[in-house]
C-alpha cells in the first residue's frame, strides 16, 4: 500500500463498549455536592449527575456515529501518524479548498452543522460563488487520528502535517481556518506553506496586546484586559494540568465518564455565549445531545490524556510572529481572547476581514452555525 493512501473511513461503536459505557456511568462514586450551590467551584453535582443518567438512559450512544457517518471520512499516515478527517468535494467547480482546525475540548463535531452550507451555497440560500471544499481533520491525539507515541507533536509539526495533507489530496491553492489550537495550527500552516495557503481565518486571533496602546486604552480593550485577567485568575487551571502534568489527569478521566464529561462540560459553561453570571448555562448555546455528542468523541477513542498532551507540547511557547499573508479574524463577544484590531494589526499586516459580533463565544461553528459560514464567506471572498 502507498505511503501516501487515502483510506475511507467510519465510525463504529460496538455494543460492548455502549454496554461499558453504561456500566461505569452506572457505578459512578460521586463527591460530595459543591458548598455554594453554584458553579463557581466547578461543575454542579446534581445537573452532573442528571446528564449522566440522561447519558446512560435517553442518549442515543450511536447519534454522534450517525452523523460522522452521513458524511464522507477518511484517514492517512502522515509523518507516522494516523489522521482522520472529514473531506467534501463541492459540486462547483469554482470552490475554494479549505481546511477547518478545531481545538480543545472540541472535536469535528464543532463543524457538522457549517460543512453543507460551505460545500454547496446554493442548496442553503446561497451563492456558488461562495462554495467551498471542505477538509476537517481531527488534531493528533484527538478522536479517530492516532495517539502520538512520541513527544514532539508541537503546533509547528501540526501545521507541516497539514500542509502535507492539502498537497496529498491535490490542493495547490487552499485557506485555512482556526479557533482555539486550531488558530495556532492554522498560523503555523500559513507560515510553513505561505507558497500555497492564500490566507487565513481566525475565531481566536492569538494576539498580544500592544503596550503602546497602554495609555490611551479603548473600552473595549479595558474590558479585554480584564477579561484576560480573569481567565488568568479563575479559569485556567485547565491548562496549566494539561500543560504540566497531562499524564496524571489521564488516569481519572479515562476510567470515568462522569469525570470526563465534567472536565469538559464545564468549559463549554465557561466559553460559550450561554448567559451571564448565575443564569449561565451550557444548554442555553448548546442543546444536551451537542455536548454529549463531543463528549463521545474524546470517551470512545479514550484520548483524555493524548489530547491535554498538546498543552504540554505547545503552551508554554506560543508562536507570536507576525504574519505576512491575508487573514480575516472574526471576534465573538464570549471569546476567551478578544484583541482589538489595532492590536491585531501589529501581528497581522493584511487585515482583510475584521467583524466584531453581537452573540457567540468560543466555539463559534458549534453555538452559531450560520454567522461562522457568513463569516467565512465575506472573509475569504477577499483570497478567491
Amino acid at each position: 500500500m502507498s505511503t501516501d493512501a487515502i483510506i475511507p473511513f467510519e465510525v463504529r461503536i460496538t455494543d460492548d463498549e455502549i454496554a461499558g459505557l453504561r456500566t461505569r456511568l452506572a457505578a459512578t462514586r460521586w463527591p460530595d455536592a459543591e458548598t455554594t450551590g453554584d458553579w463557581s467551584q466547578g461543575i454542579p453535582l446534581g445537573y452532573l449527575r442528571e446528564v449522566c443518567d440522561y447519558w446512560a438512559n435517553r442518549y442515543d450512544m450511536r447519534r454522534v456515529q450517525s452523523r460522522l457517518n452521513a458524511l464522507p471520512q477518511f484517514r492517512t499516515v502522515i509523518d507516522g501518524l494516523g489522521i482522520h478527517f472529514l473531506h467534501l468535494r463541492s459540486p462547483h467547480p469554482q470552490a475554494l479548498p479549505l481546511v477547518m482546525t478545531h481545538g480543545w475540548p472540541g472535536s469535528v463535531v464543532e463543524f457538522l452543522d457549517t460543512v453543507g452550507p460551505l460545500v454547496d451555497p446554493v442548496a442553503h440560500g446561497g451563492d456558488a460563488a461562495d462554495a467551498f471544499h471542505v477538509v476537517c481533520p481531527a488534531l493528533p491525539g484527538y478522536g479517530f487520528s492516532d495517539q502520538p507515541r512520541e513527544a514532539g507533536w508541537k503546533v509547528e509539526r501540526i501545521g507541516l502535517a497539514w500542509r502535507e495533507l492539502m498537497r496529498r489530496l491535490g490542493y495547490a491553492s487552499y485557506v485555512a481556518q482556526g479557533g482555539d489550537w486550531g488558530s495556532m495550527v492554522t498560523i503555523a500552516l500559513a507560515q510553513a506553506d505561505a507558497a500555497h495557503c492564500r490566507g487565513i481565518h481566525l475565531n481566536m486571533a492569538i494576539v498580544a496586546p500592544d503596550p503602546e496602546t497602554f495609555a490611551e486604552l479603548t473600552p473595549t480593550e479595558q474590558r479585554s484586559l480584564a477579561d484576560m485577567a480573569h481567565y488568568q485568575d479563575q479559569e485556567s487551571g485547565y491548562a496549566k494540568q494539561q500543560g504540566t502534568r497531562p499524564q496524571t489527569l489521564g488516569y481519572g478521566l479515562a476510567d470515568s465518564p462522569a469525570g470526563q464529561a465534567a472536565w469538559i462540560i464545564e468549559k463549554f459553561r465557561a466559553w460559550t455565549d450561554c448567559g451571564e453570571g448565575q443564569d449561565a448555562h451550557p444548554e442555553k448555546a448548546l442543546t444536551r445531545d451537542q455536548l454529549l455528542d463531543n463528549v463521545m468523541i474524546y470517551w470512545l477513542t479514550n484520548s483524555a490524556a493524548s489530547s491535554a498532551r498538546l498543552y504540554w507540547e505547545s503552551i508554554a511557547t506560543p508562536n507570536l510572529d507576525p504574519l505576512d499573508l491575508p487573514v480575516g479574524i472574526s471576534v465573538f463577544p464570549r471569546e476567551i481572547l478578544r484583541p482589538s484590531r489595532r492590536w491585531a494589526e501589529k501581528r497581522f499586516s493584511r487585515l482583510v476581514h475584521w467583524n466584531e459580533l453581537e452573540r457567540g463565544g468560543h466555539f463559534a461553528a458549534f453555538e452559531q452555525p450560520a454567522l461562522f459560514v457568513q463569516e467565512l464567506r465575506d472573509c475569504f471572498r477577499h483570497m478567491r
